[in-house]
């Protein structure tokens, strides 16, 4: 296959890949299509509208909710599932008929809790569990109100998650506002867990997250290509900016990272984008989807 250099708005260290007709293209939120403002800006949506008028199928691929992301499926025009809680729950929104769901056992969830609780830092932390696509906590905190705001989402409070917990989580997320903690509890949960008993990642700086171990958005992404579409990694292209898209980043055929992403993101990517604020997707869609390849 003949293979071409991209030349990289992003100054990244540039890349060899194949030439293959993109026939998915995979969409990270938070970060990647929906900066600080929280909402798709129009040069974004316009870029997408013209990859689907290319005849390229559009998906979004998220750790948010499923009602939480609903919003922006319907904002880019995807007639996909929707791959959310990194991968662990698709459904389609238009039938919708849930294709995949990959809970916790509510043991392993316990197993996490009681972790958390057992923490110097424990007042650190605001733990979520995610139960039937609703957003389970101890106590509102000030990040909780924050993430809720954020996300569209009504929290409710079950004090007593270890006793009451109303049924298998899809996820569990902690938050804290000092990465370095949420970075070391990571490390010690690796320690704990192998990749075969939970799937581990830190989406940004001030969340980790657990969901089952077949749960990533790599995971999901094949999943649709494959599955769904019967397409191969070469016709995808996927793009994100955090930790929690590595693996959708390195299964497409054109995996890239935004400008906004970490270093080790960006190292596993073929192309970085400009920054999320700089309407990054925009370039990837023109450089790989509308310009000529």
């Amino acid at each position: 296959m003949q293979n071409i250099i991209a030349s990289n708005p992003a100054n990244a260290t540039d890349r060899a890949f194949g030439t293959a007709e993109i026939k998915l293209l995979v969409l990270d939120i938070d970060g990647t299509i929906a900066g600080l403002s929280n909402d798709i800006r129009q040069p974004v949506k316009q870029a997408i509208l013209a990859a689907e008028s290319r005849g390229v199928k559009v998906a979004v691929a998220t750790g948010r909710m499923y009602k939480s992301a609903l919003r922006f499926h319907s904002e880019i025009g995807s007639t996909l599932p929707l791959i959310c809680y990194q991968g662990a729950w698709i459904q389609d929104p238009t039938t919708q008929k849930r294709l995949r769901h990959l809970p916790l056992s509510k043991q392993t969830a316990l197993q996490l809790l009681e972790h958390f609780e057992a923490l110097d830092y424990r007042s650190l932390l605001s733990i979520h569990f995610y139960i039937d696509d609703k957003l389970y906590v101890p106590e509102i905190t000030a990040a909780t109100r924050i993430y809720a705001e954020r996300s569209g989402i009504e929290p409710i409070v079950i004090q007593d998650l270890r006793r009451d917990m109303p049924g298998e989580p899809t996820k569990v997320l902690a938050l804290c506002e000092n990465p370095e903690v949420l970075h070391g509890l990571l490390s010690s949960m690796r320690k704990r867990y192998t990749p075969a008993e939970l799937y581990l990642t830190q989406s940004v700086a001030t969340f980790f997250e657990a969901t089952h171990p077949l749960a990533s958005k790599g995971d999901g992404v094949q999943y649709l290509a494959e599955k769904v579409l019967g397409l191969q990694p070469a016709q995808v292209m996927a793009i994100g900016d955090n930790f929690n898209d590595l693996e959708m980043i390195s299964y497409a055929g054109v995996g890239v990272a935004m400008g906004n992403a970490p270093d080790g993101v960006k190292a596993v990517a073929d192309w970085v984008a400009p920054d999320v604020e700089e309407d990054g997707v925009v370039a990837a869609i023109e450089q790989f989807v509308l310009g000529d390849r």
